[in-house]
């Protein structure tokens, strides 16, 4: 397997693993799919693939329709997607991607993280070349097409890696951020069915350090994600 997909599939659970926060987090990026391109899902692309993965992690017809509604609501709060960038403890790289309706709070806290646990906050840009900015989508795996079949076709779509996910029988594909309009439409014009779509920060290398020191960084990363403007967290320290 490739070595985007073994990233993911060590951190994955850990920041999806509490239902509260999940459908904190598509409550926000259904808000700002909806203020974007509007709360019809046959026109909004983006919306469209939201409102699959809310269902796929249970959230509630409900909870949906009530966000969709809040968002085109002229009292509902507009998010910012903001990304903020630092070193933790032992010159881990931490990439934070955050929505927040109150920019001048979600920075104070972010930078008092930091600065609690040893690291320091840089500036917009600084550390983003560390990363490989991918689009993922998870799809059902369909009858009579073999993922070697399925992976030339999408190369030309900017498809860099296909893995098959034994746990559910799915398949992940990754692709240049670029790209994600074009494999999107791709997979639906071909029938396939779309579980999730979102955006990873894969690290190109990744830093070993003892358990001592991983758990130093740990506390920071815990107290990032904790941040309820927090929507994801990357980082290049090797996973146990």
């Amino acid at each position: 397997m490739g070595r985007a997909f073994e990233y993911r599939k060590a951190t994955k659970m850990k920041r999806w693993g509490n239902m509260a926060r999940v459908f904190t987090k598509l409550g926000k990026q259904i808000s700002i799919a909806v203020k974007e391109s509007g709360a019809d899902p046959d026109t909004n692309a983006r919306l469209r693939v939201l409102i699959q993965q809310a269902k796929k992690e249970n959230m509630p017809k409900e909870t949906i329709e009530r966000a969709i509604k809040k968002a085109i609501s002229k009292d509902e709060a507009d998010y910012k997607e903001i990304n903020y960038e630092g070193y933790g403890a032992n010159g881990i790289a931490i990439f934070v991607e955050t929505a927040t309706d109150n920019p001048n709070r979600t920075v104070a806290n972010i930078r008092s993280y930091f600065s609690k646990f040893g690291g320091s906050l840089g500036t917009s840009g600084s550390l983003e070349f560390l990363f490989d900015h991918k689009c993922v989508f998870k799809i059902a795996q369909k009858d009579g097409v073999s993922i070697d079949d399925l992976e030339l076709e999408l190369i030309d779509f900017g498809v860099d890696e296909l893995v098959t996910d034994e746990e559910d029988n799915s398949i992940v594909l990754y692709g240049e951020f670029q790209q994600n309009a074009a494999i999107q439409k791709y997979l639906e014009e071909n029938g396939y069915e779309i579980q999730s779509a979102e955006f990873e920060r894969i690290p190109g290398d990744q830093k070993e350090l003892t358990e001592e020191q991983r758990a130093q960084v740990q506390k920071l990363l815990d107290k990032i994600e904790d941040d309820e403007d927090v929507q994801n967290v990357y980082h290049n320290m090797k996973e146990e």
